[in-house]
C-alpha cells in the first residue's frame, strides 16, 4: 500500500523537479531560516564606473520569480532568526561603549561607568516570588484574616514556583489602579528623558559649574533597554557613562569618578516628577520612578560583586529581543473593541489593555495614542536606545556586514577592486512562505543554518 506523501512534502518534491530549484533553494537558505521574508521583484545592473560597462545583471527571476530578504525584526517570539542577529548587533554595540572596539577607543574602559536599573512605582500589592539566602519566602505575609476594603485577603502566605501562573496578579484587581500604572507606561520614556536632563545638572551642583561650564567640560552618555515585568510595567536597564567634552576619545577631568555618577544617579531618580493629564477623569497623578533603584559600577574584566563589561552587554542584548509578549500580552495591535473578547491573555494583561483602549477614547489622552499602543500595555516608546556619542550604531554594525557581504560576492564574481555602482529597481510583493519554501526553512532553523540576510 502506498502512503500519500504530506501536501508540503509532495510540493517540494514537484519543485526539486524545476530547473530553476537550484536558485529557488538558495533564495531560501541565505535567510538563514528567516519566519516571514519580505519578497522583492524587480532587478539590477553593476557597472563598471570607469568605463561603464554593464558588468553583472540579475533579476528576481533567477530567484524563483521573486527575491526575498529577511524580516529584520528584533522580536524572538516573532523571528528568532533576525532577533538573535539583532541581538548579537546590540551585544556588539553595548560592549563597545564599555571596553572600546568598533570605532570606539579602548580607553573608554577607564571612564567612569555605571549599570543602573530604574524600576516602575506600585500600583497595587501583586503575587511575587521572593527568596532569601536561596530560600524562597512567603509571597505578602499579612495578619490571618487581613482584608482590603473590598473583602479580599490582603496577604498571601504563600511559596510561589518560578512558573506560577498567578506571578503579577493584583491580590485585588479593585484595589489596583490601572488607570495610573498605563499612565506611567505612556510618560516611561518622558521620565527618561527627564532622568537625562536631571542628572546633569545634579552632577554640574555637586561640582559646582553652571550648566554652561558642565557641557564643557564632560558629556553624559548612556545605552538603556526597556524590560517587561510580569506585572505588566516595563523598567529601563542602562549603561550610564562620563566622558570628556568630546565623547569617549576624550579623557573626563579629574572630579568625574563612579562613586560620583553612581551618588548622582541615586539621587535624581527620587527627584524625577511628571504630572500625568485628564486628572479631571481619573483623578491627580503624580509619576515618578519607583523605589527601588540597583546602581553598580561596571568592572572591566570582573572585581567583586561588580558586573563585568561583558555580562552588562549580555544582559541589556538580551532583553533587547523581548517585547510586552514576555509579560503575557499580544505580538500585534488591537484595532477594534471587540478583539478584546478573543485576546489570549491572563486577566491582569486584559485588564491593562482594556484600560488603555478606555482611556484611549477620551480626549484629554489622545495624544498619549493609548489606543494604538494598547497591546504594549500603554508603552509606546523605543525598546533600546543609546546617546549619540555612546558607540557605534546597528546602522554601522549592518553596513559593515552588508560591505562584507559585497566583498566576498564581488571576489566570486572576478570583479575584484574595480568601482563599480548597482543601479536598479526593486518592488513590495508580498512576505512569508509557500508551503514547500517554509519546510524548507524549518529545516534551516532546526540546523541553525547561516543568516544571509
Amino acid at each position: 500500500m502506498t502512503v500519500p506523501l504530506p501536501k508540503n512534502v509532495a510540493a517540494l518534491v514537484a519543485r526539486a523537479s524545476e530547473p530553476e530549484f537550484a536558485a529557488w533553494r538558495r533564495n531560501i537558505l541565505r535567510l538563514g531560516g528567516c519566519t516571514n521574508p519580505i519578497h522583492l521583484v524587480g532587478g539590477a545592473t553593476v557597472f563598471d564606473t570607469t568605463t561603464g560597462e554593464a558588468l553583472l545583471s540579475y533579476e528576481s527571476d533567477v530567484y524563483g520569480g521573486r527575491l526575498l530578504t529577511a524580516c529584520g525584526n528584533r522580536r524572538a517570539t516573532v523571528c528568532p532568526t533576525c532577533s538573535r542577529l539583532y541581538r548579537a548587533d546590540t551585544y556588539q554595540l553595548i560592549r563597545a561603549g564599555l571596553v572600546g572596539g568598533k570605532s570606539v577607543t579602548e580607553e573608554v574602559s577607564g571612564h567612569p561607568r555605571v549599570f543602573a536599573t530604574l524600576t516602575a512605582p506600585g500600583f497595587g500589592p501583586v503575587h511575587t516570588r521572593r527568596e532569601r539566602d536561596g530560600r524562597v519566602r512567603a509571597c505578602r505575609p499579612r495578619k490571618a484574616g487581613e482584608c482590603c476594603r473590598h473583602g479580599s485577603p490582603a496577604g498571601c502566605h504563600e511559596r510561589h514556583t518560578a512558573d506560577d501562573l498567578r506571578l503579577g496578579e493584583p491580590l485585588c484587581p479593585r484595589c489596583y489602579d490601572y488607570a495610573g500604572a498605563v499612565l506611567w507606561q505612556a510618560h516611561a520614556g518622558q521620565l527618561w528623558h527627564r532622568f537625562g536632563l536631571e542628572l546633569r545638572r545634579e552632577i554640574a551642583r555637586r561640582v559646582s559649574l553652571s550648566r554652561t561650564e558642565i557641557s564643557e567640560a564632560v558629556r553624559l552618555s548612556y545605552a538603556k533597554v526597556a524590560e517587561y515585568q510580569r506585572r505588566g510595567l516595563v523598567h529601563f536597564h542602562a549603561v550610564i557613562r562620563l566622558d570628556g567634552p568630546d565623547g569617549p576619545t576624550s579623557l573626563p577631568p579629574v572630579w568625574a569618578t563612579t562613586a560620583l555618577l553612581a551618588e548622582a544617579v541615586r539621587t535624581v531618580v527620587v527627584r524625577v516628577r511628571l504630572v500625568a493629564p485628564g486628572a479631571e477623569v481619573v483623578g491627580p497623578r503624580v509619576l515618578r520612578f519607583g523605589e527601588q533603584v540597583d546602581v553598580r559600577p561596571i568592572a572591566a574584566l570582573g572585581a567583586g560583586e561588580r558586573p563585568t563589561s561583558a555580562a552588562v552587554a549580555g544582559y541589556i542584548a538580551k532583553y533587547a529581543a523581548k517585547g510586552a509578549e514576555s509579560a503575557g500580552a499580544v505580538d500585534g495591535r488591537v484595532h477594534h473593541a471587540r478583539d478584546l473578547v478573543m485576546l489570549p491573555v491572563r486577566a491582569h494583561v486584559l485588564r491593562l489593555i482594556g484600560t488603555c483602549w478606555w482611556l484611549g477614547g477620551l480626549p484629554p489622552f489622545e495624544p498619549l495614542g493609548l489606543r494604538r499602543w494598547a497591546h504594549m500595555l500603554g508603552y509606546g516608546g523605543h525598546f533600546s536606545t543609546k546617546s549619540r556619542r555612546y558607540s557605534t550604531t546597528l546602522a554601522a554594525l549592518r553596513q559593515a556586514r552588508a560591505d562584507h557581504r559585497a566583498e566576498e560576492q564581488r571576489t566570486a564574481l572576478g570583479i575584484g577592486a574595480r568601482p563599480t555602482v548597482t543601479v536598479g529597481e526593486w518592488r513590495y510583493a508580498g512576505r512569508g512562505y509557500s508551503p514547500e519554501a517554509e519546510l524548507l526553512a524549518a529545516s534551516v532553523r532546526e540546523g541553525g543554518g547561516p543568516h544571509g540576510a
